[in-house]
């Protein structure tokens, strides 16, 4: 196995692109401990220590714990999540940017210019908010305070957003890809030590009495249980038998040849729950606000956003459904499979080729994504079980009923987010992909990959 992962720095493009992406990485680091002016960190960090388990912990997860410590990095890269969704969205339901989109890649290209634009202005409204809602807190804000610092944290965080952006279109393009995914990927493992300590200290404080000792062996073996869960669920597929038609090549016959159309059971991957928690993170950035909280009425439908509560847990769910549909329509299309099979002749067993294979695959794949989406919502659930617990005791009628279970089931562990379903899926899936992505790239320079399976290639004999 260390022989095998040595190729990747006996290639030397690979190798180039390896240490290229650990540099940017290492950027992103080195930005997320430059603090923005005007902050005590200290006071900060006790604030965000009293909203563990509400949704403003789920979203310094993405940022890296950039937020906690609000360091020009404090946005993450979720501004331009959303600005993705917003344009993704928009070329289903707007025919101009979908013919834009098909146009090839200077379609494309400016696509990604707009969604750059739109990613600037939603990092600058949501550093608006944020600035805000720090400067009535008072004693959060030193040195300078007022308009100065409300214009200085725009300009900080916005900036900050930008060069983000910035960093994973590098490693995307230049890199080994999935720059965005990586910095996400990044800001969660250098979270885990901390995740690690908050359980040392609950041990040595016998925070949960007598149940300490329980509750820790239940957090290890859900963790071993959902990685291995992931693992499993990740490679699973849906294989779809194909034969390829026979032809007569001058004197050869050509074809002939059994395989099989490989359908993900998770085809969206992290996504889906990605775009899930941007879309339902960004309205509490503005609950931040004092003219909010102020207001009954919002500020009633922020406490009703936060994770365990009824209403968030089904817009959650809700969410992922949609996004796991929406994302794999974008990124699977089984009318050009069906048309391309027919151009080359192939053909699925007992299916005739055209509208009737496009149908039998798309009727395959919403089946499979169906139960994709429910393993991402069971994955998703577990940070809210040992975080806050589900919040079921204050509902109209049945409140009671579930007065009568144990605390931590209403409550939860308050266990930080790091060990949660959400964060170890982003890990693994991430690491999966990464590893699959440098494998493909040794196979195809003939070297050996790391799974088992994944022989040298051998190339064309030359007499």
């Amino acid at each position: 196995m260390f022989d095998k992962f040595l190729n990747i720095f006996r290639v030397p493009d690979l190798r180039k692109r390896v240490l290229f992406t650990l540099g940017m990485l290492a950027i992103y680091r080195l930005g997320a401990q430059l603090p923005t002016p005007g902050i005590n960190s200290k006071l900060l960090d006790q604030f965000f220590r009293t909203q563990g388990g509400s949704a403003l912990g789920l979203l310094d997860m993405f940022t890296g714990g950039n937020l906690r410590r609000f360091t020009i990095f404090a946005l993450g890269i979720m501004p331009y999540i959303t600005a993705s969704i917003i344009f993704q969205l928009l070329t289903v339901v707007y025919e101009p940017l979908a013919r834009l989109q098909k146009e090839g890649e200077l379609g494309r290209r400016k696509i990604t210019q707009w969604t750059r634009y739109l990613t600037v202005i939603l990092a600058a409204f949501q550093s608006i908010a944020i600035a805000f809602g720090l400067n009535s807190q008072g004693m959060v804000v030193q040195s300078i305070s007022g308009p100065a610092f409300i214009l200085l944290t725009v300009l900080t965080l916005t900036t900050g957003t930008a060069f983000i952006m910035w960093l994973g279109e590098q490693i995307t393009e230049r890199g080994i890809g999935n720059g965005m995914s990586l910095l996400i990927f990044t800001g969660i493992v250098v979270g885990l030590p901390r995740g690690i300590t908050n359980i040392v200290q609950k041990v040595q404080t016998d925070a949960w009495g007598s149940f300490t000792g329980v509750a820790v062996l239940l957090i290890l073996v859900a963790m071993v249980g959902l990685v291995a869960f992931i693992v499993y669920v990740e490679r699973s597929e849906r294989r779809i038998p194909v034969q390829s038609a026979r032809r007569i090549v001058g004197r050869r016959q050509m074809g002939g040849v059994s395989s099989h159309l490989p359908l993900k059971v998770n085809s969206g991957g992290v996504m889906p729950v990605i775009f899930a928690s941007s879309i339902l993170s960004a309205p509490l950035l503005f609950g931040q606000m004092a003219f909010v909280q102020s207001n009954k009425v919002l500020s009633g439908i922020i406490s009703n956003l936060q994770p365990g509560e009824p209403w968030y847990e089904l817009l959650y769910i809700a969410a992922i459904i949609f996004f796991a549909y929406f994302y794999i329509s974008i990124v699977f299309r089984p009318d050009d499979i069906a048309d391309n099979m027919r151009k080359s002749g192939s053909f699925i067993p007992g299916i005739r080729p055209g509208r009737r294979t496009s149908d039998y695959i798309n009727d395959i794949l919403t089946r499979i994504t169906l139960v994709g989406a429910v393993y991402l919502i069971l994955i998703s659930l577990v940070p809210t079980f040992f975080l806050s617990g589900f919040h079921l005791n204050h509902l109209w009628l049945i409140g009671s009923f579930f007065e009568r279970f144990p605390a931590w089931v209403t409550s939860g562990l308050q266990m930080n987010f790091y060990f949660g379903g959400t964060s170890l899926l982003i890990v693994v899936g991430v690491a999966m992909d990464t590893a699959n992505q440098i494998e493909s790239q040794l196979i195809m320079r003939h070297y050996d990959g790391f799974s088992p399976r994944s022989g040298r290639i051998r190339g064309r004999k030359t007499w």
